[in-house]
């Protein structure tokens, strides 16, 4: 009789390791911390190309979901992390289509209705 206690769902034998440390953490928040003032800082100021803030900010906010997902979710390419990167990417996949969804239909509706100035003219003409 072994004495080590397996962890349930875990494959017998398996490393179960520390999932964090608190040096990554740290490192992690300092990363978050430096991401986020960056942002901050490219949207107030006039040293970056006015059209060009929005997509530095764009950038910047999938470096911080990025630095999320790997210091504080411990999301990686290790081979028993298959299930969370499936279920990260069914999540992703969902979002997406609810917005992009939502932004087609909205799209649709705006083309469709009747424009101002006909629905102003069709109620003076009653």
């Amino acid at each position: 009789m072994s004495t080590d206690i397996e962890a349930q769902g875990e494959a017998p034998g398996a490393n179960v390791r520390a999932r964090g440390t608190r040096a990554s953490y740290l490192i992690g928040l300092s990363y978050a911390v430096i991401l986020t003032l960056a942002s901050f800082w490219a949207s107030s100021t006039d040293v970056i190309y006015p059209p060009g803030v929005p997509i530095l900010l764009g950038v910047l906010a999938i470096a911080q979901m990025g630095i999320h997902l790997v210091f504080f979710l411990h999301i990686s390419s290790a081979p028993d992390q298959t299930n969370n990167i499936l279920a990260l990417a069914f999540g992703i996949f969902v979002v997406g289509l609810l917005v992009f969804g939502s932004m087609i239909i909205m799209a649709h509706l705006n083309h469709n209705m009747m424009p101002i100035d006909r629905l102003m003219n069709l109620q003076m003409q009653r």
